[in-house]
């Protein structure tokens, strides 16, 4: 018996995070091929039964993942970010939410045949879209403008809004159902409010107070962190029933929003631990399902999700962007984007459980494989459409080719130059005024900004953009810098020069593990490639051929030619580095450093260092 849960256990976690590799091998959204993979090795195969392997502990083990998973959204808003978002997010989620809840409850209880209580709840519920499904779309769509944000924003805020409203609504459910009095629903509701700001708020400044006071050690503050929200999640929920989840996210926001004490160890780990509880809830909550459930959904579905995808978001949307400035292509995005996911799915478990054994709403159970149905449905039809719905509206980009370039000295934009007259879009970021006055004189985007400061996000528009290139002559700031952005572009997109240490063969000052890939070769540290440009070595534009190919370019430059870019015809820009063998092919564009003396008789595009001008030679 102890083997089999073993196996199912171990089945759930490797099932998860497979699913999750391959959705971003393939890239599709990870929820479809988490609830692919848990159908099949549910109700289909008979494989996993979650029921039989966690027992009594199921849905207990869902609400504190829940939880944890809702904590971590709180630990990603922070209300400067909204503030800065614009009127159109609050608009979103005050609004936006009032429309939702209202036209999804309505359509529930017409078209899914619903009860009154019930269908309020469900329309609660499905206020819900979340960041764990936002934001790995986002990631997968790139989206090039403010839409981002908005959309980004929205799902944040949503996620504590919706769970705080289905829980209110449940608990007048609840009460109601055992007689009490309106005063009583009351109560029971400001109950629910009450503790979550009072016990979230203290688990947030106990543990602010230890951390800020040093006295819990590094290696635990994760730990204790955890510690504290799930002990504030159950005297809430002891206190008054199902009241933890807004507890949590409240304790989640007023961490994320304190200045006193750094957090991001903190943030780093609870983003782990939520891709593996959620990996893990997805697994666990589609293998209960049973196919006579499913079976059992009619055209009546289909019509309310053709409401919620074709009425309900759009109207939602329509009535809070009035006078927000946006373009009709924005809102027309933004109205395409409202996909639910884990919180939606577990929230509705764990109540419909609730109402069915003690509430006595025997319909309960239908809102399970309904909310399934919601959320494959969606996610399908978003996941799949946004990307070239995206592209074709102007608003989204999934593969950015753009440059963010740390550092804007005269190299720096003169590589800046090469990609930005070849098309790409760049980003030159430093913090030394003449280098950025210099770069927008010769015509190139630049910001003056820290690239390690912590408002940098909201200072640049990274629309477009979808790699770092660390060209400053500071090795540590180059490092810190490819850090900083490495959760945003991915650790593969960000590059920086060889540390000078690598060079010399010395004791590395700057270790592997935090820095990120090696541009072009060992060698090209900052001090030379330096003073490479600063003896004549030219920047040029090399058209490959089937006769002038990547071996007869080395050849003619003897090779010592620095190759630095590949652009491929197919309007991809390729990097070279110390860890990819790029294989140029005929019909390509090699971009490469060239010697003074070499002699170069294919046409090309040459920028000296020591000149803002670009010129064409011809042989």
């Amino acid at each position: 018996m102890s083997e089999h849960l073993l196996v199912g256990i171990a089945s759930i976690l490797v099932f998860g995070i497979v699913a999750q590799w391959l959705a971003w091998r393939l890239h599709l959204p990870s929820i479809l091929l988490l609830l692919a993979f848990g159908i099949v090795a549910g109700p289909i195969t008979g494989f996993l039964n979650p029921d039989e392997i966690l027992g009594d502990t199921l849905f207990p083990i869902v609400s504190l993942s829940v939880a944890l998973i809702l904590f971590e959204g709180g630990l990603s808003l922070k209300l400067a970010d909204l503030r800065e978002t614009g009127h159109v997010v609050i608009k979103l989620v005050t609004i936006g939410t009032v429309i939702t809840w209202c036209l999804s409850a309505t359509a529930a209880y017409y078209l899914l045949g619903f009860e009154k209580p019930l269908a309020m709840l469900f329309g609660a519920i499905l206020v819900v879209t979340g960041p764990t499904v936002i934001i790995p779309l986002l990631r997968q769509i790139r989206a090039v403008s403010r839409i981002n944000s908005i959309i980004k924003w929205e799902g944040i805020v949503n996620d504590p809004i919706g769970a705080l409203l289905a829980v209110l609504v449940f608990e007048a459910i609840v009460i109601s159902g055992f007689g009490a009095t309106t005063w009583a629903i009351v109560t029971g509701i400001l109950l629910t409010i009450t503790n979550g700001v009072v016990l979230g708020g203290l688990g947030a400044l106990l543990l602010i107070f230890l951390l800020k006071r040093y006295w819990i050690p590094d290696y635990l503050k994760n730990a204790v962190t955890m510690m504290i929200a799930i002990l504030a999640f159950t005297l809430s929920n002891l206190a008054q029933a199902e009241s933890g989840l807004f507890t949590v996210t409240l304790m989640g926001v007023v961490l994320a929003n304190q200045k006193s004490v750094n957090i991001k160890s903190i943030v780093e780990f609870k983003e782990h631990l939520g891709i593996l509880l959620l990996s893990s809830l997805f697994i666990i909550l589609s293998a209960r399902l049973q196919l006579t459930e499913l079976s059992q959904l009619g055209w009546g579905s289909v019509a309310f999700l053709g409401a919620l995808v074709l009425l309900v978001r759009p109207l939602a949307v329509l009535a809070s962007t009035i006078r927000s400035g946006l373009s009709w292509k924005e809102k027309f995005f933004l109205a395409w984007m409202a996909p639910r996911g884990i919180v939606a799915a577990a929230v509705t478990a764990i109540f419909a459980l609730e109402l069915t054994e003690h509430g006595g709403y025997q319909q309960a159970e239908n809102m399970v494989p309904e909310m399934f149905f919601i959320i494959v449905s969606t996610v399908t039809i978003y996941g799949l459409s946004a990307a070239p719905l995206g592209r074709w509206l102007g608003v989204a980009q999934p593969n950015p080719q753009g440059v963010l370039i740390v550092g804007a000295h005269t190299w720096a934009r003169n590589i800046a130059s090469i990609l930005h007259n070849k098309g790409f879009q760049v980003l030159l970021v430093d913090n030394n005024r003449d280098h950025i006055k210099e770069a927008k004189l010769e015509g190139l985007p630049a910001t003056y900004a820290s690239i390690l400061s912590e408002f940098i996000h909201d200072e640049i528009n990274l629309g477009g953009l979808g790699r770092l290139l660390a060209l400053t002559p500071n090795d540590e700031v180059n490092s810190l810098a490819v850090l900083h952005f490495a959760e945003i572009f991915d650790r593969s997109e960000v590059y920086q020069l060889a540390p000078k240490e690598l060079a010399t063969n010395r004791k590395e000052s700057v270790s592997m593990p935090l820095r990120g890939r090696l541009l072009f070769a060992s060698q090209t540290t900052y001090n030379d490639l330096d003073q490479r440009f600063k003896s004549g070595s030219t920047i040029k534009v090399n058209k490959l051929t089937e006769k002038f190919d990547y071996k007869a370019f080395q050849d003619r430059h003897n090779g010592l030619a620095i190759a630095m870019f590949l652009m491929t015809q197919n309007g991809n820009l390729k990097i070279f580095s110390t860890d990819d063998e790029l294989q140029p092919l005929p019909g390509d564009s090699l971009v490469s450093i060239i010697d003074p003396n070499a002699v170069d008789l294919e046409d090309q595009t040459v920028i000296n260092a020591n000149s803002q001008e670009a010129t064409m030679e011809y042989a």
